[in-house]
This record gives structure tokens, C-alpha cells and sequence, in this order.
């Protein structure tokens, strides 16, 4: 007697691009802060891993954009990729699941600036005060923002 196949018709399951974007991100992160650790360059693992973070906040306003057709606004702001907003415009196809589960902060410990419509930046400018947590300065001292990407 033939031993019966099992799942013969199995049905392959992929990665979403999310997921993958998800790795990437958290690879990046990672590469960002530990690499540099080990070369005694912390500052500038602070400026890469800013960056990461903004690429990935950057990610996450994109899918909020699909899905609702618009960017949040500036009052509604970043927290509009966690939780439901309120006010306009409208978030009527937003995700039960959000886009973020959590607010990053920048490596500096101040939470990543949102305007929308951006001034420097298409669509938005999303950006971090850098090390001196306060507007203007240079080297590490100066803002990291989706424009710089």
C-alpha cells in the first residue's frame, strides 16, 4: 500500500513587503548603533541610527498615505501612526493595526519633529533636533531630516 501524501497541495505562504521592510529596518537599526560602538564612534552611530528611525517613520507615513489618501497633519501629528486620529482630515481607512507600534524617540532621547505640509521636504518634514535637542547647530549638534535622505 502507497503511504498517503500529506498536504499534498500545500499552499506556499511569501513575506509581505512589510515584513521584509520590518527586518530591514530592525538590521539597520542594530548595524547602526552596534557597529560604531565597537570602532568608538558613538556619536556618529547617534547621527546613523536618527536616521534609520526616520527612514522607518517615513515608511510607516507612506502606508497611513495609501490607506487614508492624505499624510497626517501637523496637529494630529506622528502619534496619528499609532492610534486613531481625530480631527482633519479624516482617517477613514485607518489601520486597526496602526503603522507603528510605538513612537520612536530620537538616540538623544527627544521625540522626532512632524510638520505637514513639510517646508523643506515634499509632503512633510520629519526630522530631530540632533544632540543638542534644540534647532540649528552643526556637525552632530545639526538637524537630521527626510530631506537629508
Amino acid at each position: 500500500m502507497k503511504p498517503a501524501l500529506h498536504n499534498s497541495a500545500r499552499t506556499q505562504r511569501g513575506f509581505t513587503l512589510i515584513e521584509i521592510m520590518v527586518v530591514v529596518v530592525i538590521i539597520g537599526i542594530l548595524g547602526a548603533i552596534v557597529v560604531p560602538q565597537f570602532m568608538s564612534r558613538p556619536d556618529q552611530a547617534k547621527v546613523t541610527a536618527a536616521r534609520t528611525d526616520i527612514q522607518a517613520i517615513a515608511t510607516a507615513l507612506e502606508m497611513y498615505r495609501l490607506d487614508n489618501h492624505n499624510y497626517p497633519s501637523t496637529q494630529q501629528g506622528l502619534e496619528a501612526l499609532s492610534k486613531r486620529p481625530v480631527g482633519t482630515p479624516t482617517a477613514k481607512n485607518w489601520s486597526p493595526q496602526g503603522y507603528l507600534k510605538k513612537l520612536p524617540v530620537d538616540p538623544w532621547g527627544t521625540p522626532y519633529q512632524y510638520l505637514s505640509p513639510g517646508v523643506k521636504a515634499p509632503g512633510y518634514d520629519l526630522y530631530s533636533f540632533g544632540s543638542d535637542g534644540v534647532e540649528g547647530g552643526e556637525g552632530h549638534a545639526a538637524e537630521i531630516g527626510n530631506w537629508d535622505n
